[in-house]
């Protein structure tokens, strides 16, 4: 599973550029980054074909974008959006799920059992036969991603996934990703910081539509400077081991005490 970005440009408007010069070879699960109006978003709609370049390709594996459409590309990527209104529109939780397994070809028993297994990784088996409105936020944005899940697509992009969660919640978006990262491709898009340095082998840093930098999580919020300039700010453990004078770059609580505890 591969994704291989060559002289991407992408702009709405002619002469106000969105995305310049992008060249990427993603094959591990990554994290996106970058301030509001980055272009993550825009890149997001971008692999799975609901925007086409203006000029360059995108190619998730042997499928070029250009070439495709969304519909066909949805064999190979499911991307669950930041806002989980726009994605939902079925009158019970359990027919949302089951929508994308059936609309890439799955066959009905295939999907079902697809959809409940999702619905159960998020906490949502209880509510099959609710309609997705009575749901809260946080609920329908875990709907999205089990419908997503359920699709069982090789490329697998989550847009803000946290989005409403509560503390419980996140842990579960944390679990998820890691287990889906065990034979899937995992692209995550997020401001939560502590999310993707505990979950994200990769990061990708977005800025004023240019890459600034793609590397090991690690090897990014080691470089204060890059995140600076893309006004991204680390996770606040990160910044308490720095206030401490620590040479060590400190991602998590964990590394923080084992740190301390050595010291």
């Amino acid at each position: 599973m591969a994704i291989t970005i060559n002289n991407l440009y992408f702009h709405y408007t002619p002469n106000e550029p969105v995305l310049t010069d992008i060249n990427l070879e993603i094959n591990t699960s990554t994290a996106i980054i970058g301030q509001n109006g980055a272009g993550k978003t825009t890149l997001a709609k971008l692999l799975n074909g609901l925007l086409k370049p203006v000029k360059g390709d995108i190619e998730l594996d042997n499928l070029n974008t250009r070439n495709h459409s969304t519909a066909k590309l949805a064999h190979k990527i499911g991307y669950a959006f930041q806002n989980p209104d726009q994605q939902l529109f079925h009158n019970k939780v359990l027919d949302e799920a089951m929508f994308g397994p059936l609309n890439i070809g799955l066959d009905k028993k295939t999907a079902k059992a697809n959809a409940l297994t999702a619905l159960e990784k998020l906490g949502l088996q209880e509510y099959s036969n609710e309609n997705p409105y009575d749901l809260s936020l946080a609920e329908r944005k875990l709907l999205t991603i089990a419908s997503i899940i359920a699709m069982d697509t090789d490329i697998i992009l989550l847009d803000e996934p946290t989005i409403a969660q509560d503390h419980q919640g996140i842990e579960k978006i944390k679990e998820l990703i890691l287990d889906l990262q065990k034979n899937k491709l995992v692209l995550v898009i997020s401001h939560d910081m502590d999310l993707i340095v505990s979950t994200l082998p990769k990061t990708l840093v977005l800025t004023e539509g240019e890459v600034l930098i793609h590397d090991d999580t690690i090897k990014v919020f080691s470089q204060p400077e890059i995140l600076t300039s893309a006004k991204v700010l680390p996770p606040a453990i990160t910044q308490l081991a720095k206030a401490l004078d620590w040479s060590e770059t400190i991602l998590t609580k964990e590394e923080f005490i084992n740190t301390y505890r050595n010291r």
